[in-house]
């Protein structure tokens, strides 16, 4: 299975994620320069954290218009697999591919920690390799995490089940002490209306390596192996 990782001026997490795929799930990536428009035959495209264009006017507002997010966005139109990570979340909800924003944390500072995360799903692409309510130990590093939505929208993506992880504490229970940046609900991440697209905060590319502490993001990209390319 081929991913393309999308660089945009300003990515940071391109690297990581170049390193899950090839070196942690032993599978074929190639970087897709945000000027280009073909995705180079990728099956996965993933959105990587980072600053795009210094996260101007607001977070991954200008990314949004970048050339390859046509190709990105035809491509999730067609059902295919878009992992979305920290800012390619916040893109993500600028090109329409999830609802609702990314606003500033509640702090209003820059997080930089291993947070916890409870699977609420299982039936998605992304998390089929998890137990329903498994917790997870996975980094984040953001100043705009805080997930937003209306009131309606919020209910629909619970009752749709497409909330896929939720910050929670050591017991595994949602908590504002346990939320880092105030988002609602405690949502961490959530998936389109088709499923195809994953948005999430925390970075799973960043736990598939024991040596950096955690391999709780690897069973993501296992999932995605076992599911995309069946």
């Amino acid at each position: 299975m081929k991913f393309g990782i999308v660089t945009f001026p300003g990515s940071n997490c391109d690297y990581d994620a170049f390193h899950a795929v090839t070196d942690a799930l032993g599978e074929e990536a190639v970087y897709l320069w945000h000027r280009e428009t073909d995705l180079a035959g990728a099956d996965v495209i993933v959105l990587p954290g980072g600053f795009s264009y210094g996260d101007y006017l607001r977070a991954g507002a200008i990314a949004r218009f970048s050339p390859i997010m046509g190709e990105v966005v035809a491509h999730a139109k067609r059902g295919g697999p878009v992992l979305a990570v920290c800012n390619g979340f916040q893109i993500a909800c600028e090109a329409g591919l999830l609802p609702g924003a990314l606003l500033r944390n509640a702090s209003l500072s820059f997080i930089a920690e291993t947070v916890r995360l409870r699977v609420e799903t299982t039936s998605s692409i992304f998390t089929s390799g998890y137990v329903p309510g498994q917790l997870l130990r996975i980094p984040i590093a953001h100043g705009e995490g805080r997930y937003t939505a209306d009131a309606a929208t919020l209910e629909q993506l619970e009752s749709d089940g497409r909330v896929v992880f939720r910050y929670v504490n050591a017991a595994g229970t949602p908590a504002d002490a346990a939320n880092p940046n105030g988002s609602m609900r405690s949502i961490a991440g959530i998936v389109s209306e088709g499923g195809n697209v994953l948005g999430m905060m925390p970075h799973p590319e960043r736990a598939v390596d024991a040596l950096l502490g955690s391999t709780d993001g690897l069973a993501l990209f296992e999932s995605l192996l076992s599911r995309v390319s069946a």
